[in-house]
């Protein structure tokens, strides 16, 4: 069993806490090799440690010696968390973390030597998920990750789905978008024709062509959809609609003249 050294102490690693449940721990050491672990710390032998510990526990890691270092990186497209040194040459951990704001994805374990109630407070107020003072046993740090990588995989999974979602509509056409908007909001189809100036036979054939783009089995369904674009029903409508169509129009009509 190798050792792994954090700061100036040196232990083993997989040390089995009384408060962690022994299943976790082998969770959090299962092979992972398509999630990435960023370490930003400026002390060399905290890097190579930590690195040879993330490495064993089957996770691909990298370092930097710098949070200017670190922000040059490009942006992961995988799973990842950020494990950040709060003090650091230049831009301290707590100011990256400023900077990290928008990138949910990645979140963050703090380490530090010497940690405070405010900073703690200030840190997991921010978002971080864990803030860990050195030393600190290999396993809760592991149990830490593990957190953090399935937190990022889940932020990364409905970022996706969100991406399909606005693709889908944008595909609708701008008549499509009204009916969805009127019928996310309670109409039926023949308050939806009123509302627009178009007949009811009409709305359904915008209605089964909007649903199916969309991929909405049903109603229930494409007003969640609705909730998670942020559509506020007749408030999303278009602002140019077309006049309503003179009431002594038939039915053929109005199909042919919309």
């Amino acid at each position: 069993m190798t050792t792994c050294s954090i700061g100036n102490v040196t232990h083993e690693p997989y040390t089995v806490g009384s408060a962690i449940p022994v299943g976790l721990i082998e969770a959090a050491t299962m092979p992972d090799t398509t999630s990435l672990v960023l370490v930003v710390d400026d002390d060399v032998s905290v890097r190579e440690s930590l690195q040879l510990l993330i490495s064993t526990a089957g996770w691909r890691a990298e370092t930097f010696a710098s949070a200017q270092e670190f922000l040059s990186r490009p942006r992961p497209n995988v799973p990842c968390c950020l494990i950040l040194d709060v003090s650091l040459p230049g831009l301290s951990g707590l100011e990256l973390q400023e900077q990290l704001v928008d990138r949910t994805d990645t979140p963050i374990v703090f380490i530090t030597g010497y940690g405070d109630v405010p900073m703690t407070v200030q840190a997991m107020k921010a978002g971080a998920i864990e803030f860990l003072t050195k030393p600190f046993e290999d396993t809760v740090l592991l149990v830490a990750i593990r957190g953090a990588i399935e937190r990022s995989r889940a932020v990364l999974r409905e970022q996706s789905e969100l991406q399909e979602l606005r693709g889908r509509y944008a595909s609708l056409t701008p008549r499509e978008r009204d009916v969805m908007a009127l019928v996310v909001s309670g109409l039926l189809n023949k308050q939806v024709g009123g509302e627009l100036g178009i007949s009811e036979i009409t709305v359904k054939a915008h209605r089964g062509q909007m649903m199916r783009k969309m991929k909405a089995e049903s109603l229930a369904a494409l007003v969640t959809i609705a909730a998670r674009l942020g559509l506020q029903g007749p408030s999303s409508l278009t602002s140019t609609r077309p006049p309503a169509q003179p009431c002594g129009l038939s039915s053929s009509d109005r199909l042919l003249s919309d």
